[in-house]
């Protein structure tokens, strides 16, 4: 039996309607705001505690596992203590979500801004906002201005290295989808490939199994990595931001979330009122400097 003309008439408008939002979701979004999805935002009120989380009442923060010092301390991201698990409560306590109402789930990194519907409300992980990986993801304005920095093993070639140059023969390595990564390929441009490891803990097993000469992270975990890790090793030194800006961790939330303006709002208030400082203070106080790789 074959549908009637009108049938198809109308099939074709709702096919033709479907593919019209296709090509509108898929087109490149303006790149003027950190969160790269506040337009989708608009209107939201942001009442405390009552926000349209993936559980009513509850607030789903996601991290990757392990969760290293000094991000989080003795891998318990819900202990509140280290860094981020500090500011993941402040943010909540922004939110209107006390601590009995967050709820913490493990995503492995690169997952996190992977495109795709997302589990959790945020992700807070050391993810580095970049224009590439808000085509996938909305984030929140940067709750950490951020260096890499060079770690290698005391008395080796690579921890004598004074510049990016004296760089260049090393072998390097980094974890996977990081901006560490991209500093050796873009910045370092070494003539040897770098080595890309899913975890930072296998990067750092490299390192110690003298597979790289040297490897890169960002600054505070440098030295948490040379204080408590590697004690055999050293912090080289550390790059200079490109392009001017400073690199800035952000939260992570799903492309076009409806907290996305909520969440930028939790934190830039934080950073006016001085708690962000204060936590850096806390909690990375004695990750504030190293030579400067030129």
């Amino acid at each position: 039996m074959h549908p009637a003309p009108s049938a198809l008439r109308r099939a074709a408008a709702a096919a033709t309607i479907a593919l019209l939002a296709t090509a509108v979701g898929c087109a490149p979004q303006p790149d003027d705001k950190a969160s790269d999805g506040s337009s989708s935002s608009a209107g939201t009120t942001c009442a405390k505690g009552k926000l349209a989380t993936q559980t009513s009442g509850k607030l789903t923060i996601a991290t990757d596992e392990p969760a290293y010092e000094p991000w989080f301390k003795d891998d318990k991201p819900a202990n509140g203590e280290g860094f981020e698990s500090a500011v993941a409560y402040a943010v909540a306590k922004q939110l209107g979500y006390d601590k009995s109402a967050v709820v913490w789930q493990s995503v492995p990194f690169n997952k996190a801004f992977a495109p795709g519907v997302k589990t959790f409300d945020f992700d807070i992980n050391q993810v580095s906002i970049s224009t590439e990986r808000k085509k996938a993801v909305d984030f929140s304005s940067g709750y950490y201005d951020v260096r890499q920095a060079v770690i290698a093993l005391k008395g080796s070639k690579a921890a004598k290295a004074t510049s990016i140059a004296d760089l260049k023969g090393l072998k390097l390595g980094a974890q996977v989808g990081t901006t560490s990564l991209n500093y050796i390929s873009d910045v370092v441009k070494p003539s040897q490939e770098a080595a890309a490891y899913s975890k930072n803990d296998q990067a750092i097993s490299a390192l110690k199994n003298g597979q790289v000469d040297a490897i890169v992270t960002d600054l505070p975990t440098a030295f948490y990595v040379t204080a408590a890790q590697v004690t055999n090793a050293k912090i080289v030194g550390q790059f200079e931001n490109q392009g001017g800006t400073p690199e800035q961790f952000g939260l992570v939330l799903d492309k076009g979330s409806a907290l996305t303006s909520c969440v930028t709002s939790a934190v830039d208030a934080l950073r006016k009122d001085g708690t962000l400082a204060k936590l850096d203070k806390q909690w990375l106080s004695d990750a504030v400097d190293a030579p400067v790789l030129k």
